[in-house]
């Protein structure tokens, strides 16, 4: 896998050595050349979901080999401290597609299919990134997992997407029938499918394939979201997958051992979608951005690396999130950074990058400088806060090194320094309560003002839940 990638690679160091006789950065500002000299690029986003942090080789795993993924990421920059802007699924997918925070767009927890478990509205009215790029020529497509809505306005052909092929829903109840809660789910724009038998994964990877060809047929820059249900639960790898990771693995338990098997077999179908760009000719003037919508589950075998807790919990291990960006010639390769970036950010580096102006006020701010030129200097009044609401709403304020957690409904607020303390180990809010109380104050600000944003779509009933 990856054989034409990593020729091409070698090539460019050596040509760059050659030239310079020397360490050269081969990053360009894109948004300087002139019309003649750069097209506007293809952007391929890969969303898995509930990705552990140290669930990838090259973030640390011993046990889990994931050759594909780690050689996308070596291509580009790969960074240690993003981070999702929620410890759960719809809320950082709402982030991700508006660049704004998820509870001012109505998705402050799970989108579900009873009402008296649904948890979020997404706002009709909010500019999606598939708008905006739209608007300025791009072909759109979502590939895989939708989860911001079952029904008008809010399905992906309604919010921006050209071209859907896939599951409309949250989980799978199963990876092989593509059912939850017995409804079929899975769609070809407004077209229901019937696609049992074959693993999710595998045929999102063959429709992600499909579908750039589609794009080179269409001749116009390409924006596909490729959104993968693996590895959330239910972990339904391969058998075959299974039998492979155990052998490698002998000692492993067999709930590690099914994460693990789910986690390369998704690692083989990402190296088959980058070499599928390869073999089209298409991967010179696409971006290729990788990242999860959340840490990974602790109870489901995931390891979230030196982080504490995991998926559903507002500490490190829940928010941080495997992500790289690599554009090969563009982006410098072998590159490590340790710039703080949310899920939200991604939209305006994306427009950023495609030389298109951001749509009215966003939340999110673009790592351009960082991605392409490695120098970005620290966002400055930056609060990154997150939250998810569930009956009650968990909530989190990171502020410089300081973090503010209240993780529980009826405990008190933590007071972390990451940067001496990042496993979130010591509480200091007994020993610095002036801090404690300005980034209180911050936040409860902000969940004043997230409050008054409605969350309830029509069906549900008009009573107070906050």
């Amino acid at each position: 896998m990856f054989v034409p990638f990593k020729s091409l690679l070698l090539a460019s160091l050596l040509l760059s050595a050659l030239n310079a006789g020397a360490q050269t950065d081969i990053s360009i500002d894109l948004r300087k050349t002139s019309k003649a000299e750069a097209t506007k690029p293809n952007v391929v986003v890969i969303m898995v979901d509930d990705l552990g942090w140290g669930d990838l080789s090259c973030y640390g795993a011993k046990d889990i080999k994931t050759p594909e993924i780690d050689s996308l990421m070596n291509n580009g920059v790969r960074f240690t401290d993003f981070t999702a802007n929620c410890c759960v699924c719809s809320p950082s997918r709402a982030a991700f597609l508006t660049g704004q925070n998820q509870d001012m767009v109505g998705v402050p927890g799970v989108v579900r299919t009873d009402d008296n478990d649904n948890w979020g509205y997404f706002d009709p009215t909010a500019t999606t990134l598939p708008d905006v790029l739209q608007k300025n020529g791009y072909r759109t497509s979502l590939i895989g997992k939708w989860h911001l809505g079952l029904k008008s306005p809010n399905l992906p052909n309604q919010r921006g997407f050209e071209e859907f092929h896939g599951f409309i829903g949250d989980m799978m109840d199963d990876y092989w029938q593509h059912l939850r809660h017995g409804n079929n789910y899975m769609y070809h724009n407004d077209k229901l499918l019937q696609t049992k038998g074959t693993h999710a994964t595998a045929l999102f990877t063959q429709w992600a394939i499909d579908d750039f060809k589609k794009a080179k047929q269409d001749g116009r820059p390409f924006f596909q979201l490729l959104a993968y249900n693996a590895p959330h639960s239910p972990i339904h790898p391969p058998k075959d997958w299974l039998k492979k990771f155990q052998s490698n693995n002998p000692k492993a338990s067999r709930k590690r051992a099914k994460i693990g098997a789910l986690i390369e077999h998704l690692d083989h179908n990402v190296g088959l979608v980058i070499d599928s760009l390869e073999e089209l000719k298409l991967a010179d003037n696409t971006l290729v951005i990788f990242t999860s919508d959340n840490g990974g589950k602790l109870k489901y075998g995931a390891n979230n690396g030196p982080n504490r807790s995991g998926k559903a919990h507002v500490y490190e291990g829940g928010l941080k999130v495997c992500t790289s960006f690599t554009w090969l010639g563009k982006i410098k390769p072998q590159r490590l950074s340790d710039f703080r970036g949310m899920t939200m950010d991604l939209f305006p580096t994306i427009l950023d990058t495609a030389g298109i102006k951001y749509p009215k006020h966003i939340d999110g701010r673009s790592l351009y400088e960082e991605v392409f030129k490695g120098d970005q200097a620290a966002f400055e009044n930056r609060d990154q806060i997150y939250t998810w609401f569930q009956h009650y709403k968990k909530h989190a304020l990171r502020k410089g090194d300081w973090k503010l957690v209240k993780d529980t409904e009826k405990g008190s607020y933590e007071l972390y320094d990451i940067a001496a303390d990042p496993l979130e180990k010591n509480n200091l809010g007994k020993s610095h309560p002036e801090k404690l109380d300005e980034l209180m104050k911050i936040m409860s600000s902000y969940l004043a003002a997230a409050d008054k944003v409605n969350w309830m779509r029509p069906s549900q009933k008009n009573e107070n839940r906050k």
